[in-house]
């Protein structure tokens, strides 16, 4: 077995990452948006606002007692890209829901819960509303009540589920994997 080659490898420029990324945005038709119910951690709302920027999440709604972007701890981990995320604060999850389904929203939930599927047989197609819970106890029953489908992401492992901010990155992945595997790269 012959070693690859790596002489021609290297990391891209910045204006090659601008190039790359503008060709990914031609090729992305579905709108995005995500519900962050009742996370309080600034690390996790910094973390979830950096993936929102980087997979066009194109508006936020944070929900219950979720931490604002505006807290001081929240920019260690955006890195400045809670300025790119429009957001909204609402006193209840439904209220998030019914703002995201009055704008063209689907609301899928990412829950471990008794309707859930696992999250590569959701309904992701089209303007997709992704709605997450607190780090503690998840989605509450009114955002599980509200929301048009539930997924949750299979796991193998001996932990019980992922964080939040990790678990928001890995399905926004999912619903943007899903859209351009019929556009993919040339």
């Amino acid at each position: 077995m012959t070693a690859p080659r790596t002489d021609r490898r290297r990391q891209l420029r910045p204006t090659d990452v601008k190039r790359l990324n503008r060709d990914w945005r031609r090729r992305t038709h579905g709108r995005l948006a995500l519900i962050v119910e009742s996370v309080t951690q600034p690390f996790n709302i910094g973390s979830i606002l950096r993936s929102a920027a980087a997979f066009g999440v194109e508006h936020l709604w944070l929900a219950g007692n979720a931490t604002l972007p505006t807290h001081r701890n929240v920019g260690k981990t955006a890195l400045g890209t809670e300025r790119l995320v429009p957001w909204d604060q609402t006193p209840a999850a439904a209220d998030a829901v019914a703002a995201a389904r009055a704008d063209g929203f689907r609301v899928v939930a990412l829950e471990l819960a008794t309707d859930a599927v696992p999250l590569h047989a959701a309904p992701l197609d089209g303007d997709i509303c992704l709605a997450v819970g607190g780090e503690d106890h998840g989605c509450s029953p009114a955002l599980l009540a509200a929301a048009d489908a539930v997924a949750y992401i299979p796991q193998i492992g001996r932990v019980g589920s992922l964080n939040v901010a990790v678990a928001t990155a890995v399905a926004l992945a999912e619903i943007r994997r899903r859209e351009w595997a019929v556009d993919p790269a040339p």
